[in-house]
């Protein structure tokens, strides 16, 4: 869909422009309109639109705030942000039940978010606390919530794909219309097991959908060098699997698209695959530069398909919400991430005799 206008946003999604400048910017707006293509009109309406806002919204500030902690020492270990990619979990959140099933890799913040976690034990996960989603043992990698049906956040390249495959099964087994959702990225998408994986969702048909999140680094190496083919969607194809490649930074085509596979899967007829167009903007993880890209083509994306601001354009562009309707959301979402900092920060450290729990499973 074509955008209303080019220009940088990132000072309004962030809720901090002068009156003044946002008269000069609404009128910008108002001049550019005219000469550009409007945006396509939502099918969703404006309570859908403004839940998805505040979602995608919630995400981006707590990895800021994630990404702050980190720097200050109160994160320790691995720490895989988010940021540039919250159109995929929250659109595909919005096509889900609770009853259905989540795995993802180690960039697991936004997904857990996106499925209803409280910021605050996330928040206390990261820095290791007691009243973290885990008690402090899982970290940024390993969010876990038997509660949400969501089963990880791994460490390990593509080792959640097979798991969700295992979560089909069960679903298909209890026969209670559940669907499972496995995210894996672009460099994930080589590993052996995904295609172990694909061959026996299609021949028990079961209810999986693979959701690849392309955004185009594999680690620090770009996807053209290390996929022969870009079409991950099609990589289902010998084993008649239908994949649709979408636009992983709309999150409206996010939900439409995924709201399509969960209904075929949920029917019986098996998996499908769904190539989610997408982008980081930070590196692989806290501790990567990303020197591999310039920051020209970083900005050029923020600039140009910001996914949060793509959609406040979209709800300005139809009346749908004003510039306080959206500044209030982000006050709010702000006023959670602090709450749940402070949480992460000052909660008391798991007792030492948590290392002994939760090693074996009670009979």
């Amino acid at each position: 869909m074509a955008r209303a206008t080019s220009r940088p946003r990132k000072a309004r999604s962030s809720g901090k422009r002068s009156s003044r400048a946002k008269g000069a910017a609404k009128s910008a707006r108002t001049a550019k309109v005219k000469t550009k293509a409007r945006i396509e009109k939502p099918k969703e309406s404006r309570q859908q639109l403004l839940g998805l806002y505040e979602g995608m919204l919630l995400i981006r500030r707590f990895e800021e705030k994630a990404g702050q902690l980190y720097g200050q020492g109160k994160v320790a270990g691995f720490c895989h942000l988010y940021i540039g990619q919250e159109a995929v979990a929250v659109g595909m959140q919005a096509s889900i039940e609770a009853k259905d099933s989540v795995v993802t890799s180690y960039r697991d913040h936004g997904h857990m978010l996106a499925r209803g976690a409280d910021p605050k034990g996330m928040m206390a996960e990261l820095t290791g606390r007691r009243g973290g989603t885990s008690r402090g043992k899982g970290g940024s990698m390993h969010m876990f919530s038997k509660e949400k049906n969501f089963y990880g956040g791994h460490g390990i390249v593509a080792a959640g794909v097979p798991i969700a495959v295992g979560l089909a099964f069960a679903h298909r087994y209890r026969e209670d219309g559940g669907v499972s959702l496995t995210y894996y990225g672009d460099g994930a998408a080589n590993q052996g097991q995904v295609f172990e994986s694909f061959n026996m969702a299609a021949l028990w048909k079961l209810p999986v959908v693979f959701v690849i999140e392309n955004n185009h680094y594999g680690m620090g190496t770009s996807v053209s060098r290390a996929s022969a083919s870009p079409d991950f969607f099609r990589r289902g194809e010998p084993f008649g699997i239908p994949g649709h490649k979408v636009d992983g930074m709309d999150v409206c085509a996010v939900k439409e698209a995924g709201a399509a596979a969960v209904a075929y899967c949920r029917a019986g007829k098996g998996p499908q695959i769904l190539q989610m167009e997408t982008y980081r903007y930070r590196g692989h993880s806290m501790s990567d530069p990303a020197r591999y890209r310039t920051r020209d083509e970083v900005q050029k994306v923020r600039q140009e398909r910001d996914p949060i601001d793509h959609l406040s354009d979209l709800l300005f562009e139809h009346s749908l919400a004003s510039a306080e309707d959206l500044k209030k959301i982000d006050i709010d979402v702000k006023q959670r991430v602090t709450e749940a900092a402070e949480f992460a920060v000052t909660d008391p450290e798991p007792d030492p005799r948590e290392l002994y729990t939760d090693v074996l499973a009670e009979a």
